[in-house]
């Protein structure tokens, strides 16, 4: 299974269609999305194309194929009007070679480990700053913000085809790669 991973579309309609667009480029059976679908937050400006309303009617449409996580600007109300679920803090992803632990990251993360096996995979949204750390026990992994990038970091998700990751720009060039 080929599984596309973005975090952090923040309402952006722009940014949500640039993604979905990748997303069939990609031709990935999944579309993973690391929780903060549709509100900005208290502690970011405004996304390009702020229209949480647009979001939905680009969403919704495609619900089989979303896994979603929570995210700290995700709440009940979005619930309400998004027809996939997106209120479980974390899932668990099972491959031939990994776990994927996958989590927004203001609950779990780096500092706050969940219980996880050696060698499983926590993969986080909520800083905006792609990343892959290589710890003693556990990987580290974050594909950055589709709509508000944090650090100079490029607009960007990954993709998993079950023995590496790539890091890529939402125009599709790949900048970072992990192999399992």
């Amino acid at each position: 299974m080929k599984l596309m991973i973005a975090s952090d579309i923040h309402g952006s309609a722009y940014y949500c269609e640039k993604m979905l667009t990748a997303f069939e480029k990609e031709k990935a059976d999944k579309l993973l999305i690391l929780g903060d679908i549709l509100y900005h937050g208290p502690r970011n400006d405004l996304p390009e194309s702020y229209a949480p309303k647009k979001v939905i009617e680009m969403l919704n449409p495609i619900k089989e194929k979303l896994l979603c996580v929570r995210g700290n600007c995700d709440t009940e109300v979005d619930q309400m009007v998004l027809s996939f679920p997106v209120l479980a803090e974390y899932a668990l992803l099972s491959f031939e070679k990994c776990t994927i632990f996958a989590t927004h990251g203001h609950i779990f993360n780096e500092e706050k480990l969940p219980p996880m096996a050696n060698c499983d995979i926590l993969l986080n949204g909520h800083t905006h700053i792609p990343k892959c750390t290589k710890h003693d026990t556990y990987i580290y992994m974050n594909p950055g913000s589709v709509s508000i990038p944090k650090e100079n970091s490029p607009h960007s998700y990954m993709i998993f085809d079950g023995k590496a990751f790539e890091w890529k720009t939402l125009d599709g060039e790949t900048y970072n790669s992990f192999s399992l």
